[in-house]
């Protein structure tokens, strides 16, 4: 038992011994005397002696206690957490203050201090080794997560409990609808569970690394149809069962233009059996008929239906047309990417072409255009019409756009223009010809002869749209821990050893310090998985208090009325956050502040934050003792961690810092004994007279 005591209060006990040994030395010599002397009367001098004598013990025991608590024991654990510190969180620098702290304890400071002095060296000089080692594995990794990044599916890690241990960016935008992915999340909370059990099932009695099962699934947030493909991975342990990779694609679109489609196909039958079928009997009638008395009939029914056949043709073939740009598989071209392809197909014939045209965004295949241009180029200048040319872009006043190939020589006739598009544009490629490119844009061209004796070939562009500044671009960094497939979840939290658990690290900014009745302005959070911050997944957000933000509020976390319009409730930012904290351990500095104010609202957000909580405030305690400084910047100046200026008092600023703290504060912990939640739990409750302990249902 005296070995979970601190090292202080043992020291006092140490002292109490001495002090309360010498008062029953003095009691014991007084009835020893007392009951010797058969002189009578010594009573009275003998217990005022020994009253003296016990005081004078207690007062000379006490200040000397005070003496070495003052110059020994606070030393000892100023010296101790300091080198812990240095050996478990990382931290860097000399032992100079505590040193000087501990100039009562011999040669037990110096020491420390080249105890220290060397970790740092090694560690500078085993960083320096690491860093040449791995700097070339590090450019691999970093080309590898991009080009994962831009793979055109969505790929997804998982172990056998279904928890994402790797997603990329496509995964972020098919899922994102039931909200982001995230490292240790389960895949079910976004996908209906039914086809994904069953696929991982199957492929995992098969028992072999390089089978495969197809699969369709849905989203269960917007209901998204995904083709999905699964592999479950090689075993590497016969205890546990494998993970499985998923690939996803969104086939909504896909299969709602088909089915499109086949609608259309489908009417085109049903509207044109019926008078195929009539016009047939009617054919066979007047055939078979022995007279001619009802030929004028005959001929005019025939010809209605005729009328009918052309009318339906015509009707189907214009929807036709109207829609197939929703199957071709043709994407968004910048203007000034087609006009300068093209060019350059001209400069490698030997002719000279110059371009102009506004900045648009054309739909359209951008290869097969170049090609066609470079096809009639080369044709102009064989038939000896020109060498050189001029290729406008112009805008028309629907959607679309139209470019013009003007030169100055013999114009080209309509009947001449007309033979040539059934040719071939590329010798590699002899199926495709002039006229199935325009055929596959919807558009046709045509040949012009203008007033200043230019001619040209005309080509419109159905499709096309002012082009915008350019958005930046989408991060689309993959996100991993491999780790995360080898973990096994049996254990209940109180059991769960600190680094099995996922943390969510929080901090609440509000218009005052009252929580029965001020409110949230901005809710900030990130998450901890496997002992690392995932940079990725960050909550930030402003919340609209529904309440004048007062001035003095505003000087500490620079949050006004203004910034807070538009901004959600904190119905809607609870609801979110939540979600975001949903199966992970929270964590907050002060946690009983932040945590009053979203329990205030748990009845208008529906739901409870019933999750186990961390105080970094007691953990710090649990680590420095309860005499230390444990305000966020005491203990983030204790652990190394800067926070920029300009981030203090903001609630993604504060959180980041906190998540710091929190994860140099682990090892330590660790370093103490306390490996699981449960030891940490019971640590900090003997350490409730600071902070009130939220784990009451544990």
């Amino acid at each position: 038992m005296l070995d979970r005591l601190s090292l202080r209060l043992r020291i006092l006990l140490f002292f109490a011994l001495i002090a309360g040994g010498g008062v029953a030395a003095i009691i014991a010599g007084g009835w020893l005397t007392l009951s010797r002397s058969p002189e009578p009367g010594l009573e009275g001098p003998l217990l005022q002696a020994g009253m003296i004598a016990g005081f004078l013990i207690l007062f000379i025991v006490t200040g000397i206690w005070y003496l070495f608590d003052a110059n020994v024991a606070r030393a000892i654990d100023g010296l101790s957490n300091a080198i812990r510190s240095r050996a478990h969180a990382d931290i860097g620098g000399s032992l100079k203050q505590e040193a000087a702290q501990a100039r009562y304890l011999g040669d037990l400071a110096p020491a420390a201090e080249a105890i220290a002095a060397s970790l740092t060296q090694t560690r500078s000089a085993l960083a320096e080794s690491v860093a040449r080692e791995t700097a070339r594995l590090s450019a691999e990794k970093s080309r590898l997560e991009k080009l994962l990044a831009d793979v055109p599916v969505a790929v997804l890690l998982c172990n056998a409990d279904f928890q994402l241990a790797f997603y990329n960016g496509q995964a972020v935008t098919i899922l994102e609808a039931g909200g982001a992915p995230g490292l240790d999340r389960n895949l079910l909370d976004y996908l209906r569970d039914g086809p994904v059990r069953h696929a991982y099932d199957r492929l995992r009695k098969l028992d072999d690394p390089d089978a495969v099962s197809d699969l369709m699934c849905a989203t269960i947030a917007s209901g998204r149809l995904l083709s999905g493909r699964m592999r479950v991975l090689r075993r590497t342990d016969n205890t546990r069962r494998p993970g499985f990779v998923l690939t996803l694609r969104d086939v909504t679109a896909d299969l709602a233009a088909h089915a499109a489609r086949e609608a259309l196909l489908q009417e085109v039958f049903d509207r044109v059996r019926r008078p195929a079928a009539n016009l047939q009997t009617v054919i066979g009638v007047l055939a078979e008929s022995p007279d001619m008395a009802h030929e004028t009939d005959l001929t005019t029914a025939m010809q209605a239906e005729v009328r009918a056949l052309t009318n339906a043709i015509t009707e189907l073939g214009a929807r036709h047309d109207a829609t197939r740009g929703e199957w071709l598989p043709q994407t968004r071209t910048r203007s000034r990417d087609l006009l300068d392809g093209i060019e350059a197909q001209f400069s490698a014939d030997g002719l000279f072409l110059t371009t102009e045209g506004p900045e648009l965004v054309l739909t359209c295949d951008g290869f097969e255009l170049a090609m066609f241009f470079r096809w009639l180029g080369g044709k102009l200048a064989a038939t000896k019409r020109a060498k050189t040319f001029r290729l406008v872009l112009s805008e028309e006043d629907g959607p679309g756009a139209i470019l013009d190939l003007i030169w100055q020589g013999p114009p080209l006739p309509v009947g001449e223009f007309d033979g040539w598009l059934t040719d071939s544009i590329n010798p590699d490629l002899p199926e495709v010809t002039a006229r199935a490119v325009l055929s596959a844009h919807m558009t046709d061209a045509w040949t012009e002869t203008r007033r200043n004796g230019h001619a040209c070939v005309r080509l419109p562009i159905p499709q096309a749209r002012r082009a915008t500044t350019r958005p930046a671009p989408i991060e689309r960094d993959v996100v991993y821990d491999f780790d995360l497939l080898s973990k096994e979840r049996n254990a209940g939290v109180l059991e769960s050893r600190l680094e099995d658990l996922t943390y969510v690290v929080f901090d609440t900014e509000t218009t005052g310090l009252t929580p029965s009745s001020d409110e949230i302005v901005q809710i900030a959070a990130v998450r901890v998985v496997n002992g690392r911050r995932v940079r990725r997944e960050v909550f930030d957000t402003l919340v609209d208090p529904g309440r004048p933000i007062p001035q003095s509020s505003t000087d500490v976390h620079g949050i006004t009325a203004d910034m807070v319009k538009g901004a959600p409730t904190i119905v809607d930012a609870g609801k979110r956050f939540h979600d975001f904290a949903r199966g992970a351990v929270l964590i907050a500095h002060n946690a009983p502040f932040d945590m009053e104010f979203l329990r205030r609202h748990e009845k208008d957000i529906g739901a409870q934050f019933d999750n186990p909580v961390l105080d970094t405030v007691l953990l710090s305690a649990v680590v420095y003792g309860q005499l230390e400084q444990h305000s966020l910047d005491a203990l983030t100046a204790r652990l190394g961690i800067t926070i920029p200026e300009e981030a203090r008092h903001t609630a993604i600023g504060d959180t980041v810092a906190t998540a710091d703290a929190f994860l140099k504060l682990l090892p330590m912990l660790q370093a103490k004994g306390l490996e699981t939640f449960g030891d940490v739990l019971a640590e900090v409750r003997r350490h409730g007279r600071l902070l009130k302990d939220l784990n009451t249902q544990m």
